[in-house]
C-alpha cells in the first residue's frame, strides 16, 4: 500500500509540459487545387464577409492529449480563459506551458493569470514555427478539414475542426507532430525531466 501511495504522490508531482499555439480559420477556405476547361481560367466566388474563428489548442507531450478551445478572438482575455481550462483540467499537477511570444501571451495581464493559476509558460525561441508542435498538428488540420471545403457557417467548420483534433488517437497525435521521432529537439528533455511513457 505504501509503493502504491509513494507512485501515486510521484504521479502527481510529476510536471504536465503542454505545448500550445493557436490558429485562425476562416469561412472562405484556402483554395489549393481546382479544376477548370483548359485554356479558360478558373473562377472562383468569394464571399463579401470572412469569418473567422480562432481555435486554442495543447497536447501533452507526454501522453498525446489534447484540449481545445474555440473563440471569436486571439486577443489576451480569450487566452486566459483557455489558461483556466488547461489548469481546470490537470488540478493537483504543476503545468508548464510551451509556447512562442505572441502579444496575447506576453501581456503583463496574462502573464499575471499564469502565475495565479500556478502556470509556468517557457517561451519558445522568436521565429521558430517548426519547434512548437501544435504548429504541426494545425498544418494537419487545415489540409484535412478548411482546404478547399466551404462550409455552411463559420461554428461549423470550428466544431469540425475540434472534432477531428480530439478523434486522433493519442500515439497519431504525437507522431503527426512529430514528438515520437527520434530527432525531436525535446526528446531528451521529455524522457529526463518527464520519465518514459
Amino acid at each position: 500500500m505504501r509503493l502504491e501511495a509513494r507512485q501515486e504522490a510521484h504521479s502527481k508531482a510529476r510536471p504536465v509540459v503542454l505545448v500550445i499555439d493557436e490558429t485562425v480559420l476562416r469561412l472562405f477556405p484556402p483554395l489549393h487545387a481546382s479544376w477548370s476547361k483548359r485554356g479558360s481560367q478558373s473562377h472562383v466566388g468569394v464571399i463579401g464577409q470572412n469569418a473567422r474563428r480562432v481555435i486554442f489548442g495543447a497536447i501533452n507531450i507526454r501522453t498525446g492529449h489534447r484540449i481545445i478551445r474555440i473563440a471569436s478572438s486571439q486577443k489576451q482575455h480569450e487566452f486566459q480563459e483557455f489558461l483556466r481550462d488547461l489548469r481546470c483540467r490537470y488540478r493537483e499537477r504543476p503545468l508548464c506551458l510551451l509556447l512562442d511570444a505572441h502579444g496575447s501571451h506576453t501581456a503583463p495581464a496574462t502573464v499575471a493569470v499564469a502565475k495565479d493559476l500556478g502556470i509556468r509558460l517557457l517561451w519558445l525561441p522568436k521565429q521558430s514555427p517548426e519547434l512548437n508542435a501544435m504548429d504541426h498538428l494545425w498544418r494537419h488540420l487545415k489540409r484535412r478539414i478548411a482546404t478547399n471545403r466551404q462550409y455552411g457557417s463559420i461554428d461549423e467548420e470550428a466544431e469540425a475542426a475540434r472534432a477531428w483534433v480530439m478523434s486522433l488517437p493519442a500515439t497519431t497525435a504525437l507522431r503527426l507532430v512529430g514528438i515520437t521521432s527520434k530527432n525531436y529537439w525535446l526528446r531528451r528533455f521529455s524522457q529526463n525531466f518527464l520519465g518514459h511513457t
